[in-house]
């Protein structure tokens, strides 16, 4: 299987990628019309850390990190790993070494649709990483694949360049050329959203600020009191 290296690829702007950093997973997924997000699957091997970062892809055989290694070398200053493989695979492709040299590159942490070990030293050297399995089994160098080019992870394609954002909810994909209007409407999301945490706090019912009693009575879901409804009930 041959394949290719692709350096210097276009990425999103430093500050486009900060700003999107200031905002969850959650928020920028639902600002950009409920798109981006990567499945379920991919979960943090730690908790309570936020990052965001410009995606090095890498396209690997299953069970075979060589292309991990040719990845290193084209990452730099505020990129995110991100590894998919040719077939489904759980094998233990990335650990703490892996972690090390690309921490000294200054990449924030990694996105890996495959497994991941070395957990506990990678939580203890700080280097985050979402993964879709953890496993102790290891991986050969032996077969050529990609890096740098558009990869596929549970259905959304992230492209070199584009803004990767993970939390403790999961990972969205921004592309690049939208990542300032994503941030925009990541903003304007979260202003909406602070004023309507005032107005719960005030004691006011998400009915009545959404308009929801009318969406319930044009569903047809009626108001009816225990005894009337125990009573229904009783007559059935």
């Amino acid at each position: 299987m041959g394949g290719v290296i692709v350096t210097n690829p276009p990425k999103a702007a430093a500050g486009d990628v900060e700003a999107l950093g200031g905002f969850g997973v959650a928020t920028i997924s639902e600002a950009m019309g409920r798109t981006g997000l990567l499945g379920p699957e991919i979960r943090p091997i730690q908790q309570g850390v936020r990052m965001a970062g410009t995606a090095v892809t890498v396209l690997s055989w299953p069970g075979d990190n060589l292309m991990i290694h040719a990845a290193v070398e084209q990452c730099g200053e505020g990129d995110i790993l991100v590894v998919t493989t040719t077939s489904p695979s759980t094998d233990g492709m990335f650990g703490e070494l892996f972690a090390t040299a690309l921490k000294k590159r200054g990449v924030r942490g990694l996105i890996i649709n495959a497994g991941i070990r070395d957990t506990q030293e990678l939580r203890d050297m700080d280097f985050p990483a979402w993964s879709r399995a953890v496993s102790a089994q290891g991986t050969v160098k032996a077969t050529g694949g990609s890096v740098n080019v558009p990869v596929a992870i549970d259905g959304q394609v992230i492209r070199p360049g584009d803004v990767i954002v993970a939390d403790d909810d999961g990972v969205v994909v921004v592309p690049r050329e939208r990542a300032r209007a994503a941030a925009d409407a990541s903003q304007a999301r979260e202003d909406k959203e602070a004023k309507a945490r005032s107005a719960f706090l005030e004691g006011q019912l998400g009915l009545d600020r959404y308009g929801l009693r009318d969406t319930l009575e044009r569903l047809g879901v009626e108001y009816q009191t225990y005894e009337e409804y125990a009573g229904e009930g009783a007559g059935s």
